[in-house]
């Protein structure tokens, strides 16, 4: 996926955090001004990525994922806000959405053929207090990509408090989210053409097996997983943490019951999802 017919006049910036790189368009600003903003946007990456890398030796995904029954964490405001968007999207999704799948997913993606490590423990994420219980060990943290999604959005804040009004900021070919009143163009590619969309103010969140293999994990297990998954999916969302969240979602859902599962969704603006290397978008379900 890639911006497509980008005016000269924009300013880019590239930054490499949470394993992918970023980049920031910004227009309607000198370049001074456009070089600031994006030195700020660059620190706040690297501060987010400390606190949520599970890759990161005492990160707080970290440190979670270390806890004994009983400890507590207190947590950075944005690490506590990120979990809680994540224990939001587990119910919004079914249960679809889980962030605690890190010990499956580590098992996926070093090739082990052997059984999935089972899920075992349990965490309490404490509303209204930065903090985090362990009740039982066990349950390893991975943020991914709302990880991506979320500082998207917190970029966006920034650049909205520095005054800027014309922007688009990419998380490498998987989230994107435009800022203001233009219409900047995407290209969702499939293997044999792509479709162009425009985002006003709006993100779109990408999810497929293409670059980093099968590793979208279905809580339920192998066996719960759609008979024939989709290869690709991306979702139009007011922000790039529910893109991701629900392009994630939508690739263990059988192509047949996307419809009904989006119908009446308000976080959900448009579905794309590759077919036999053609993108086609997927309406909801009209049917009450």
């Amino acid at each position: 996926m890639k911006a497509a017919g980008l005016m000269p006049a924009a300013h880019l910036f590239t930054h490499d955090a949470m394993n992918t790189t970023f980049s920031l368009r910004i227009r309607e600003v000198d370049e001074a001004f456009a070089r600031s903003m994006a030195r700020e946007c660059c620190n706040q990456l690297d501060l987010l990525e400390s606190h949520m890398s599970r890759f990161i030796e005492g990160s707080e995904v970290a440190q979670i994922n270390a806890m004994r029954a009983g400890e507590t964490l207190y947590l950075s405001d944005a690490c506590h806000q990120c979990l809680l968007l994540a224990l939001n999207a587990r119910t919004h999704t079914g249960g679809l959405f889980d962030i605690t799948l890190g010990s499956r997913i580590a098992h996926r993606k070093s090739g082990d053929s052997g059984p999935e490590p089972p899920l075992a423990g349990r965490l309490a994420l404490h509303p209204d207090v930065p903090a985090i219980t362990c009740e039982t060990p066990g349950r390893e943290i991975d943020l991914g990509g709302i990880a991506k999604g979320f500082a998207l959005d917190q970029l966006q804040q920034l650049l909205t408090a520095w005054g800027a009004h014309d922007a688009l900021l990419a998380a490498g070919a998987s989230s994107w989210l435009a800022l203001g009143p233009s219409a900047w163009p995407v290209d969702l590619a499939g293997d044999h053409e792509s479709i162009r969309v425009h985002l006003t103010n709006q993100a779109l969140g990408a999810s497929g097996t293409g670059i980093q293999g099968n590793h979208i994990l279905h809580p339920g297990g192998p066996d719960a997983m759609p008979a024939r998954p989709l290869t690709r999916v991306w979702v139009i969302a007011p922000t790039a943490a529910l893109a991701e969240i629900w392009s994630t979602a939508l690739m263990l859902v059988s192509p047949e019951e996307i419809p009904d599962f989006i119908a009446g969704n308000p976080d959900i603006a448009a579905v794309y999802a590759e077919h036999d290397g053609h993108v086609l978008p997927i309406p909801p379900s009209t049917t009450p």
